[in-house]
C-alpha cells in the first residue's frame, strides 16, 4: 500500500516522480449525470413531445443537485434538441434533435476539403447509385415529372446560389423517391457541404447548362429503368467536379 505523498520509483528510471491521482472535473461530472437522469426521469415517465418536465427546483430536490447544476443540465438539453422552456409553461420535451445535427454539421463545414468533397460524393453514391433498384421500382410518373420541373426551375435561376439550391432540391427529391425518412434526414444535414460542391460545379461548368444536361440523362435513364445509362449517368455526374476541385491547391472557402 502506497502511503500518501510517498514517491514511487520505476524500475530502470533515471528519476523518481510522484504519483498523482488524475484530475477529476466534479462539476462537469455532476452536470452530466443530471443529464442522465433527467433523461431517464423522461424514460421512465414516458413524456412524449409537449410534456411538461418538473421544475427547476423540483428537479434540484428530486436528483440532490444545486440549482446551478439544474441549469447547466436543462442548457444541455436544450442544445441536444430535447427540451425547450416556454414562458408560463417551463421546460417541455420536444424533439428537434435533428435540427441540433443540422446545426453542429453546418458550422463545421465552414470550408471544404478535397478529403471532404471525395467522401461527399463517395457517400451520394453508395444512396443514389447503390438504391438503384428500389428507385426503379418506386419511381412514378408523378416523381419523374416533378424531377423534370425541378431540373427546368435550376436552368432558369439567374445566380449561382438559387441554382445550387435547385441542384440540392434535384438530388433531395431523387432519393425521396425511397420514401426512407432517415435518408432524407442524412440528405437533409449534409446540405450544407453538397452546396458547397454545387455551388463549385456550377460556377466552373458553364453556370447551369451542363449540369442540366446531366440531370436530364439521369431522369431519363431512371424513367426508362435503363440500369447501363442510370449507373453511368449518376457516376459521371458525381464524379465530374472532382477533376475541377484539384485544379485548386488551397481548400474551397
Amino acid at each position: 500500500m502506497i502511503a500518501q505523498g510517498e514517491i514511487v520509483t520505476l524500475e530502470g528510471a533515471e528519476t523518481a516522480r510522484p504519483l498523482r491521482k488524475s484530475s477529476v472535473h466534479l462539476a462537469d461530472s455532476a452536470v452530466e449525470t443530471l443529464v442522465e437522469q433527467i433523461k431517464g426521469l423522461i424514460d421512465s415517465r414516458n413524456l412524449g413531445v409537449g410534456d411538461p418536465l418538473p421544475s427547476e427546483r423540483e428537479l434540484g430536490e428530486m436528483f440532490s443537485s444545486s440549482r446551478t447544476t439544474v441549469r447547466e443540465a436543462m442548457r444541455i438539453l436544450k442544445t441536444y434538441g430535447v427540451v425547450e422552456v416556454r414562458p408560463k409553461v417551463g421546460a417541455v420535451i420536444i424533439d428537434r434533435r435533428m435540427d441540433a445535427v443540422f446545426d453542429l454539421y453546418s458550422f463545421n463545414t465552414l470550408e471544404l476539403s478535397l478529403q471532404t468533397f471525395v467522401d461527399t460524393q463517395g457517400f451520394r453514391k453508395l444512396i443514389e447509385l447503390g438504391a438503384i433498384d428500389a428507385l426503379f421500382e418506386k419511381a412514378t410518373s408523378a416523381d419523374i415529372a416533378e424531377l423534370r420541373a425541378i431540373n427546368d426551375a435550376m436552368e432558369a435561376e439567374p445566380n449561382i446560389e438559387r441554382a445550387s439550391l435547385r441542384d440540392f432540391s434535384f438530388h433531395a427529391r431523387l432519393v425521396g423517391i425511397l420514401g426512407n425518412k432517415q435518408i432524407d434526414d442524412i440528405y437533409r444535414i449534409m446540405k450544407p457541404v453538397m452546396l458547397k460542391i454545387m455551388e463549385n460545379g456550377i460556377n466552373r461548368r458553364k453556370f447551369g447548362a451542363t449540369n442540366y444536361g446531366e440531370h436530364a440523362g439521369i431522369i431519363d435513364a431512371l424513367e426508362a429503368r435503363n440500369r447501363f445509362a442510370y449507373q453511368y449517368r449518376v457516376a459521371t455526374h458525381l464524379e465530374a467536379g472532382l477533376a475541377l476541385f484539384k485544379e485548386e491547391e488551397e481548400p474551397i472557402t
